[in-house]
């Protein structure tokens, strides 16, 4: 049962993501910083459990970040259409985003053996992204917040999804290109 943990985890901040979208546009802004709250810690939290008690899984591999990206783009595009985050870095979030599923596939695709595993500024980005959040929807419940925290937080978290975005295309070129070299090697006729 304890196996089952992070993944139940992981579903539960899925299962969060309509309850977040639906608060921000309704404008109920304390429920919905609580509930994004909790759901973004529970991030840290099934990440924590599946390598603390060595109970991770290819499932739980791929589910985590699903959940991970629908939270995200759900609620940077619920605050975005209220005017608390610019367009722009909504669709620099949402971009980098389809542009990571989108290559995770291809490389799925092309070398029949990719696996999952976050780059460490991917691992910053979240969450930078997830604090971003944290602190519009905190002024937007509860207490104004220096004017320019939010544009720096904008430019910090913009930042960060190139150099991510960047980081992953340069990654899965070498996977690519090393799984074409081990394939024409393979290819050679031995003498």
């Amino acid at each position: 049962m304890i196996a089952h943990v992070p993944n139940l985890i992981s579903l539960a901040r899925l299962a969060a993501v309509p309850a977040v979208i639906w608060c921000v546009l309704a404008g109920e802004n304390v429920a919905a910083f609580w509930i994004f709250l909790i759901a973004g810690l529970s991030d840290a939290v099934d990440g924590l459990i599946a390598k603390r008690l060595n109970v991770t899984s290819q499932f739980g591999a791929w589910l985590d970040p699903l959940a991970d990206k629908t939270l995200l783009v759900g609620t940077y595009v619920a605050l975005t259409l209220r005017d608390a985050l610019p367009m722009w870095l909504t669709i620099l979030v949402v971009f980098r985003d389809v542009f990571i599923i989108g290559g995770a596939l291809t490389v799925q695709a092309l070398t029949q053996r990719f696996h999952v595993e976050p780059l460490m500024i991917s691992k910053l980005n979240t969450a930078l992204q997830i604090g971003l959040i944290v602190v519009v929807m905190a002024e937007r419940a509860y207490f104004p917040l220096p004017p320019h925290l939010v544009v720096w937080g904008a430019a910090v978290v913009a930042a960060t999804t190139v150099l991510s975005g960047a980081a992953y295309a340069i990654t899965w070129s070498r996977r690519v290109t090393a799984w074409e070299r081990e394939r024409r090697e393979g290819e050679q006729p031995k003498e």
